[in-house]
This record gives structure tokens, C-alpha cells and sequence, in this order.
């Protein structure tokens, strides 16, 4: 990042809008696709398959890691990737995730989203394949990222963490947070976590 003149949040923060602005285009056609349905990362899939959906051949994949603008791309979508960009883009996450939850009510459940869903592959109903799973490594990000965006607690630990700071001293990061670095003493990070947690 160093050499193009960000940091880490702010590539995270351009990655999250060229995902929208990826399923906006929609270079390949995809059902689905659009401002508010977004989210291409590693994730469960309907494949391995091929089928005809009207007058196309598509291949579809089971898990991989799906990814733009060079693919692979098989329609399939997964909102925890939308959800973990929040603290990122809140601007655009938010509605998409309100829009997820009232247009898709099939992909929630007491767990919150299923992994991935790919409307294109109608096969099985009108709103397409939609995953059986719920897997702790998407509910994880989630968890996290919302905590982050709503407090920075998570971030906020972690760079309180002597261990961490070192390993990415040694790793060569030096900017960002790194370089006004001020560890915390151990009453204010207990003092931090009980707010949290009240």
C-alpha cells in the first residue's frame, strides 16, 4: 500500500465500492446483480454443474474463491463478505444489508445469513440456489466487523496487543496506527472492556 499511497483501510474501503460498482455492471449477465446485491468472495456454490439457463451455457463451482473484476464469477454472492465491509463503507453496506434481509427472508434464520445464494441458478425456485449452511468462518467476520464499526473494540485490542504490534513491526508496517503507537495500561483496557460489555 506504501507504494500507491494508502493504507490498509483505504484499500479495503476502494475494494468494498468496486464490488458494487462490479455487480452494478454486471459484465456477465448475472441475476441478481445490482447496487444493493453485491459480495463476491471464497464461499460454498451450487456446482460443480453446467446448465442451460435461458439460451447460455453456465458453469457453476462448488467452493472456491470467487473474485473481480477476472473472476472466477458464477453469480454466485455471499453477504457476509458485504456484511465484514461495513466499518469499511457503512454508506453502501448498510442499505444492502437492510435489502438482503427484506428481499431474501430465506437467506436468515436465529444465525443470521446463510453463507451465499446465486440467483441464477433457478433450478431449484424462482430466487435461485441458496446454500444450506452456516458456517462459523462467515459468522465470525461478521460478528467482528460489526463490533468494529459500532466501536473499533476488536481493533482496538489487537493494537493493544505488544505481540501483534512487534510481529508487524518485524513484517515492515510502520505507518497508520503503528506510528503513534502508545500501548495501554492494563486498567484501561479492562476499564474498555467492561464498557463494552455493559
Amino acid at each position: 500500500m506504501r507504494h500507491v499511497g494508502i493504507d490498509y483501510f483505504e484499500n479495503s474501503r476502494r475494494a468494498t465500492y468496486i464490488q458494487q460498482q462490479y455487480a452494478i455492471h454486471n459484465p456477465k449477465a448475472f441475476k441478481g446483480y445490482g447496487q444493493f446485491i453485491w459480495g463476491l468472495t471464497a464461499s460454498d456454490g451450487h456446482g460443480p454443474a453446467i446448465a442451460e439457463i435461458e439460451g447460455r451455457s453456465r458453469q457453476f463451482y462448488d467452493y472456491i474463491n470467487r473474485g473481480i473484476p477476472n473472476g472466477p464469477d458464477d453469480g454466485t454472492l455471499a453477504p457476509w463478505a458485504v456484511i465484514a465491509s461495513l466499518p469499511f463503507a457503512p454508506e453502501i453496506v448498510l442499505p444492502s444489508i437492510r435489502y438482503f434481509d427484506e428481499t431474501f427472508p430465506e437467506m436468515t434464520s436465529k444465525y443470521g445469513f446463510k453463507c451465499s445464494f446465486n440467483p441464477t441458478f433457478s433450478a431449484a425456485s424462482t430466487k435461485g440456489w441458496i446454500s444450506k449452511g452456516y458456517y462459523g468462518l462467515d459468522q465470525g467476520p461478521i460478528v467482528l466487523m460489526i463490533e468494529n464499526y459500532r466501536s473499533e473494540f476488536v481493533w482496538r485490542l489487537m493494537r493493544n496487543c505488544p505481540y501483534i504490534v512487534t510481529g508487524l513491526r518485524r513484517a515492515g508496517f510502520s505507518s497508520g496506527w503503528l506510528r503513534s503507537y502508545a500501548p495501554l495500561d492494563s486498567s484501561e483496557v479492562v476499564k474498555s472492556e467492561k464498557l463494552q460489555l455493559s
